[in-house]
């Protein structure tokens, strides 16, 4: 069965252009369903509806979230309709496979005063804080994923224009870069990148210390630092600016159309949570306001 999950996988990046961050979370669900099969002795030709559904239940009696549990149902429906549609299996045993229901909490966000706190943090007389004050107002003026930022080139960069360019598997989406985030990112080019790049040839835009690409995990811990030296006493991971970026442009009149466009939806409802929060927010603001409230 393993062969099929190294097709599985290849169709994912070559084909449907998948993120690297999709492609590990289907081969990590994939793979630990197909040990949990060769472990029980199902051979691939034998698995049917009960057997995926008791694997569901495995998975709930280990204590795994519902969230986890319906990702890995997602996946599992992505890899039974691979091999269904290539002919590799019969039927679809995963066809009738449900998601377990899942309480949809809303995204925990900055206020406006939080964000110009946090972003302010960055000591700018040396070249790690004008890169790290360079990022985190790229990050909340354009709303880009970790991954997309830390992926930026050079080249992605307009800063007359005041533009970036993303690129989202596959799909190019051109995000405006404010005014404030701009004059950051002008400076870090002209007086920290030249110093922190130790290769003349290197194309990535933010540079870690040693002068390579950066990791997630390295600037998640940057963020965190920062957050601390703020004090701000919330679970803060970069994630946390994207959301704020959203919830502040609807709070501030923009139509979710645009801030779809922005993110990187495919769908509009993935969008409209952040209209939610501004309703929400709306509500709490009248509620402590008005006299009669």
């Amino acid at each position: 069965m393993k062969d099929t999950v190294s097709k599985f996988l290849d169709f994912l990046k070559t084909e449907k252009g998948s993120s690297d961050n999709t492609v590990a979370s289907y081969r990590r669900d994939v793979s630990n369903l197909i040990d949990y099969l060769e472990s029980n002795s199902i051979s691939l030709n034998k698995i049917n509806n009960t057997n995926l559904n008791t694997y569901i239940m495995y998975l709930e009696k280990k204590g795994r979230a519902p969230s986890t549990i319906s990702r890995n149902v997602a996946s599992i429906h992505c890899y039974f309709g691979y091999l269904y549609k290539n002919k590799i299996i019969d039927q679809d045993p995963s066809s009738n496979l449900i998601s377990p229901k899942i309480e949809k909490r809303l995204p925990e966000v900055l206020s406006m005063e939080e964000v110009d706190i946090l972003l302010s943090q960055p000591n700018d007389n040396d070249c790690k804080g004008i890169r790290d004050k360079a990022m985190l107002e790229a990050l909340y003026a354009t709303g880009i994923r970790v991954s997309e930022l830390i992926s930026l080139k050079k080249d992605d960069i307009n800063i007359n224009l005041g533009y970036i360019r993303c690129n989202d598997n596959k799909k190019e989406r051109i995000i405006p870069l404010g005014q404030v985030a701009k004059d950051a990112v002008k400076r870090y080019i002209a007086e920290a990148r030249t110093i922190m790049v130790k290769d003349p040839h290197e194309e990535i835009l933010f540079v870690s210390c040693l002068g390579h690409r950066m990791s997630r995990q390295g600037f998640w811990k940057i963020v965190k630092s920062y957050a601390n030296k703020a004090g701000i006493n919330k679970k803060i991971t970069p994630h946390i600016l994207r959301h704020s970026f959203a919830t502040h442009l609807v709070e501030n009149g923009a139509d979710l159309r645009s801030v779809q466009e922005m993110l990187g939806h495919s769908d509009i409802s993935t969008t409209q949570i952040y209209a939610q929060m501004s309703n929400n927010r709306l509500k709490d603001v009248y509620s402590k306001a008005h006299p009669r409230a």
